[in-house]
């Protein structure tokens, strides 16, 4: 085998933050990654993931700690490595979307801090949410000689999402000026043939390097690293062993000795990795025995294709289900999706919605929309999913009344066993008329929506929050809040029955 045939295969290191994400719901503390990092350091690795993401959030609400204060022990310990994060674009590492300074000071802050590679990304894979953190990176790069701005595209399944839309979008990515392209297949849906054609209609509309993320969650991770690398990826995401598979990546140790001796040849040492295994494996058993890692996030579940869930949201469903005492309804939530769903409908010529919230995630994204003052009413024109917002107890922590959901199937005797707060839809303009509100809520398909939000305008509503799968006709005098809450409508419904 030549020399020039050669191209070895580069890994991120996962293990520091999607990998105990994925599984524990993001809750390994800093005291505890630090002793290790000197053996890590030595691997040879791309780089080792370890903030951003849902870490800033878990640090300071369930671990009390500073995430700073991680960022900077961790760049103290990793003489050699480059240290990466995940970036949510224009929301940074919140909930909602913040002014272009707050995002240019917030990877300022980042890269002094320690960050070398910043991996951005928006669910919807809308680029103009990414641009400012690109150009706040490339700045950096220009003034302190570090920085670089990895752009992620969220992967997903449905008629618009062709070869051709990867290929675009790999080529737009390019001429933002980031410096390297990930596809992000956070729900483990890309099956190895699929990546081997995605890379290579990638390949050739873009010069930038690829890299790969995935989860094992459908079981064919490591099958689709194979075919991706073989195809030209230049990285893959990989967890070191013991906090590896399930939801969250291939192992480390497996894909370097699947390419051993091959031009994809990592030469990283195999005895080296058992160390730093045999570090983190007593940690697993604790997290096993205490509950904190649920056997249901480390098996394989084909039925993931037909879910479309991230792998770090499914141990958060563990967690919220368990609060709930609700732990055995986890497969009844799941079945639940695709109906929610179809509830929804599907955007015209645009694939089916993806989950990009979970349950708590309903909560602060409510709180944050709502953070005037309280007291609004609420309507929600919907079906079977306003009935779910309907009981939902959450909006009396915020003041707010709600008035009715309206469905197209309700019959009388419902309305009577309801107190009336269930209504036909064709009593929408009446109700609007007798009762003034200020928030409305529209969870209902696309062909319903226009209809709800114009009665809602007409009424004077001051903000529009929808789950509607469709965007809106509305002055420009009224805010409106787009939410894809698949996952978190689907724990509703199974928290009031079908």
């Amino acid at each position: 085998m030549s020399e020039q045939a050669k191209k070895p295969i580069k890994i991120t290191e996962t293990i520091l933050r999607d990998a105990h994400q994925s599984l524990i719901a993001t809750r390994m503390p800093t005291d505890f990654m630090l002793p290790i990092v000197d053996k890590m350091d030595q691997v040879g690795y791309h780089s080792v993931e370890c903030w951003g993401g849902a870490t800033f959030d878990a640090s300071l609400r369930f671990l009390k700690e500073d995430p700073w204060d991680r960022l900077r022990k961790l760049r103290d310990g990793f003489k050699k490595t480059k240290l990466q994060m995940l970036f949510r674009g224009q929301n940074i590492l919140g909930y909602r979307p913040y002014a272009d300074d707050v995002v240019d000071a917030f990877v300022q802050k980042s890269i002094a801090n320690g960050i070398d590679i910043i991996r951005i990304f928006d669910c919807l894979n809308y680029l103009p949410n990414l641009q400012e953190a690109v150009n706040a990176t490339n700045r950096m790069k220009q003034q302190e000689g570090r920085g670089h701005a990895q752009v992620a595209l969220s992967y997903t399944l449905g008629d618009a999402y062709t070869l051709e839309y990867w290929a675009d979008m790999a080529k737009k990515i390019e001429e933002m000026g980031a410096d390297s392209i990930c596809i992000k297949d956070m729900a483990g849906l890309l099956v190895p043939y699929k990546a081997s054609e995605l890379i290579a209609a990638m390949k050739e509309n873009t010069k930038l390097p690829i890299q790969l993320h995935t989860h094992y969650t459908s079981g064919v991770a490591g099958m689709t690293y194979l075919k991706a690398v073989e195809a030209g990826v230049d990285v893959i995401d990989c967890a070191i062993s013991p906090f590896a598979l399930g939801t969250s990546q291939p192992a480390t140790e497996v894909m370097v000795e699947t390419f051993k001796g091959t031009p994809y040849d990592t030469g990283y040492d195999q005895n080296l990795l058992a160390e730093i295994a045999d570090y983190f494996r007593p940690y697993r058993d604790e997290c096993l025995a205490s509950g904190l890692l649920n056997p249901k996030v480390m098996g394989v579940d084909i039925k993931t294709l037909l879910y479309q869930v991230p792998g770090g949201m499914l141990s958060n469903m563990v967690s919220q289900l368990k609060e709930q005492n609700a732990e055995d309804r986890y497969y009844d939530v799941l079945k639940e999706i695709p109906e929610v769903r179809k509830d929804l409908g599907s955007i015209s010529g645009a694939g089916k919605p993806k989950v990009g919230y979970d349950a708590a995630q309903l909560a602060q994204s409510l709180e944050t929309y709502l953070s005037c003052e309280n007291g609004g009413a609420v309507i929600i024109g919907a079906g079977k999913l306003g009935r779910a917002l309907l009981d939902y107890s959450g909006f009396a922590g915020y003041g707010l009344e709600i008035l009715a959901a309206f469905d197209r199937t309700v019959t009388a005797e419902e309305q009577s066993e309801t107190g009336k707060r269930i209504l036909p839809m064709e009593s929408l303009e009446a109700f609007c008329t007798e009762k003034p509100v200020q928030i409305g809520i529209i969870a209902v398909p696309a062909g319903e929506a226009q209809r709800v939000c114009s009665r809602l305008v007409q009424n004077n509503i001051r903000a529009i929050w929808s789950f509607a799968p469709c965007t809106l006709d509305v002055p420009p005098d009224i805010a409106v809040q787009y939410e894809n809450m698949a996952l978190a409508l689907a724990h509703l419904k199974i928290q009031i029955g079908k």
